[in-house]
């Protein structure tokens, strides 16, 4: 069954917590704010909208995605009057969770790494109940699995590795000093540094084919959503460091509980949902040149600050009036979940099963239910199987038939034959393509009073947008009125 997403609807709704806000956040930046020139007046209340109408506000911020969140956020610390924008129906942007027979979905593979540094400081770790993964990964690979582990949180399992046919204990060892490598760098040294690809990067370490084929375009590919491992050597060191600083993990509600915590810290009447911008304009009757936000019901915002634009790559370009120019593809997803009944799974590990084997379409699993047992009914288990690419030519049901086909060389015919499909999911726009040259660290403005973030402007990461959010909020302050003290 293709997903199909909801439309928004025509009338715009103000957001509603799933749970009460909490106080607006101090600042804690060292910024001061200090009055905007005369000709500028600060609406001091956030608008009530009757369309169609016109509306002034201090900034604007277009999408409600991690990025738009914790620009938000952002500016909700310095008492900056916002508004934020979303297209859709909830905020999330990619990061949502669907529920569907009683299962949670997460509209694609995602994966939580609780050692992302943006994350540390704007999450509350223990509210989402983060549920963790087992630090490593079964590889599956001539006909057998086989263990991986990190030695330093599962040292028994470890001494297995060390013998296995996922590489060489050379590997393993190199494995260790490249942890130590990415450890002793900061996150800005890692993410300026000289790039090649991760195959290059991998290569050059000195890593086996075999762990390269077995582990590492399996694991990595799956985190990238790149089998060739065409990416970045930026973004793999980053990653590889956020690994080895915490775990991989899912909040107990889902991956949507992460963006459904972050808007919580904002006042509820500052988020306005199914809220899609037709076009950013610029109103220079006033001498201001400041951005004027037309919605596609009609109404007209107008920023007495700034706009900031926290939408996809391709929409932001849409909105910003970039030329069309030929980009590399984007990274794209294909998530497959079924239903299965508790002793029809092979384990009840919270392990990520991936294909080492070179061969078929499916990257990499795992059972949902077994990290969080929450993602299910009573006596159910959750089955997510991700493939890399989108499959365009093949059918939703050609796809389960021969997913099903082969998990089942993996688990035997009779288990995976009494799983149930739940649903499919092709997500066209999973990340931005990283592949050098890159810049990860991109000046977040674009033109007078427009400023943009996501994860297309530094690293394909939850953090990343998070980052980016942040820092274009802190340039469009320091442009209007704000001085270090």
């Amino acid at each position: 069954m293709t997903l199909t997403l909801s439309l928004p609807s025509s009338k715009p709704i103000l957001f509603s917590p799933p749970y009460a806000a909490s106080p607006t956040l101090q600042t804690h930046y060292g910024f001061r704010f200090k009055p905007p020139r005369a000709a500028v007046q600060i609406s001091p209340t956030f608008p009530q909208f009757q369309s169609p109408s016109q509306r002034n506000t201090g900034v604007i911020v277009i999408g409600a995605g991690l990025a738009g969140l914790a620009a938000a956020i952002r500016l909700n610390s310095e008492n900056v009057p916002f508004l934020l924008l979303e297209a859709s129906d909830a905020v999330g942007g990619r990061v949502r969770t669907d529920v569907v027979d009683g299962f949670l979905l997460d509209r694609g593979f995602q994966i939580f790494i609780t050692g992302y540094p943006e994350a540390q400081k704007l999450l509350d770790y223990q509210s989402l109940n983060l549920q963790k993964f087992y630090s490593g990964a079964r590889v599956y690979c001539d006909g057998e699995f086989h263990t991986v582990a990190d030695p330093l949180r599962h040292f028994f399992d470890s001494l297995t590795t060390l013998i296995n046919p996922v590489g060489t204990l050379a590997d393993k060892l190199l494995i260790g000093l490249t942890r130590i490598r990415v450890l002793s760098r900061t996150d800005e040294e890692i993410l300026s540094a000289n790039e090649v690809s991760t195959i290059d990067l991998l290569k050059k370490i000195g890593f086996s084919d075999s762990i390269i084929g077995r582990f590492f375009r399996p694991f990595f590919g799956g985190i990238f959503f790149d089998k060739e491992l065409e990416t970045t050597s930026r973004l793999f060191d980053f990653i590889f460091k956020c690994l080895a600083l915490g775990d991989n993990a899912l909040p107990a509600k889902g991956i949507a509980a992460i963006p459904e915590q972050l808007a919580a810290k904002l006042p509820s009447d500052s988020i306005l949902l199914n809220s899609k911008v037709a076009s950013i304009d610029f109103d220079q009757s006033d001498g201001s040149n400041l951005p004027t936000v037309r919605l596609q019901n009609g109404d007209v915002l107008r920023s007495e600050l700034g706009v900031v634009v926290a939408v996809e790559e391709p929409e932001a370009d849409k909105l910003l009036g970039k030329p069309v120019e030929r980009k590399r593809p984007a990274r794209s997803t294909v998530c497959l979940y079924f239903s299965a009944d508790e002793n029809q799974i092979p384990v009840r590990d919270p392990v990520l099963f991936l294909n080492g084997s070179g061969k078929g379409m499916v990257n990499n699993m795992f059972f949902a239910t077994n990290v969080a047992p929450s993602y299910g009914p009573p006596g159910k288990t959750l089955v997510s199987v991700s493939l890399i690419g989108l499959f365009e030519g093949v059918s939703d049901g050609d796809l389960t038939t021969e997913v099903v086909r082969e998990l089942s060389g993996w688990f035997g015919d009779t288990m995976v034959g009494s799983w149930r499909h739940l649903r499919t999911y092709r997500i066209g726009f999973a990340q931005p393509n990283q592949c050098p040259p890159t810049d990860l660290m991109k000046n977040p403005r674009f033109g007078s009073g427009v400023y943009v973030c996501g994860d297309h402007q530094t690293s394909a990461t939850f953090d990343g947008a998070l980052v980016s959010g942040r820092k274009a909020v802190e340039a469009l302050l320091r442009d209007s009125a704000l001085v270090n003290v």
